[in-house]
């Protein structure tokens, strides 16, 4: 579910500004004090208000005028981010989180949430890098602890399918069928071979959980399948695709039953 213009706000500019960055404030005026003061409070007055349009109008002027309080700038780059995040504008969302973590590279928070960013756009590498971060900032931060556990789950099964891509569920070495040595030579064929072994050995596992009979008779469907292929290869109305298409689409009829 797309969250909230008015979550996205309270999660990032309050939580994140308040637990992490407001303690730096008192140092921050005193190191500026004597840079030109710029006008913060339209800025400030629509991130209060949490008001989308406001923040990314108003904001603005104070983002990218580097005379500005530090302070000012990286809640004004933090909340504007979250409104255009909102408004499915991602790399824009992610230039004001870069702004906000070069000007303080400790907000675990920001460093999660431009990682979330970064994941939608479907750039993992970044987006465990930035989960990756955020934890080492703060270890018991959980939602960049569980981002980073999913996304490199994720990561190893995406490598394990790389890994088996175009290759059946036999060794292709030891083929001896010509039906087999035609699976081997078809990339689509391999991968619908795979795919039937997996999802029949799922049915089979699941079927003897409750009954061993069951399970049993799961595996003579799939024995019977394979010995009618193999016969059946090589006769002149023989489409094999066809025949290894519906055996996938039963198996999956009953897997999700």
């Amino acid at each position: 579910m797309q969250p909230s213009f008015t979550a996205l706000i309270a999660a990032l500019v309050v939580a994140c500004v308040v637990s992490q960055f407001l303690t730096n404030c008192a140092s921050a005026a005193t190191a500026e004090g004597t840079e030109e003061q710029i006008d913060s409070a339209p800025c400030m007055a629509a991130v209060t208000a949490r008001e989308g349009d406001r923040i990314i109008a108003d904001c603005a002027p104070l983002i990218d005028n580097d005379k500005a309080a530090k302070a000012d700038r990286i809640k004004a780059a933090i909340a504007r981010a979250a409104a255009l995040e909102h408004r499915e504008q991602i790399d824009r969302a992610i230039s004001d989180y870069d702004l906000a973590l070069r000007l303080d590279p400790t907000l675990a928070d920001i460093f999660n949430a431009r990682g979330e960013l970064w994941r939608k756009k479907g750039d993992r590498p970044r987006a465990l890098s930035d989960f990756g971060a955020a934890v080492k900032i703060n270890p018991n931060h959980a939602a960049a602890r569980a981002n980073y556990k999913a996304l490199s789950l994720e990561i190893e099964r995406i490598g394990a399918m790389i890994a088996v891509n175009n290759k059946p569920s036999f060794n292709c070495a030891t083929a001896r069928r010509p039906v087999e040595k035609a699976i081997c030579a078809n990339p689509e064929l391999a991968n619908l071979d795979r795919e039937i072994n997996a999802v029949n050995t799922k049915i089979v596992r699941e079927a003897g959980k409750d009954n061993r009979s069951a399970g049993r008779a799961m595996q003579r469907e799939q024995d019977e399948f394979i010995a009618r292929r193999n016969t059946e290869f090589g006769r002149p109305d023989f489409d094999l695709q066809k025949m290894m298409r519906q055996r996938l689409d039963h198996l999956m009829a009953l897997d999700r039953h």
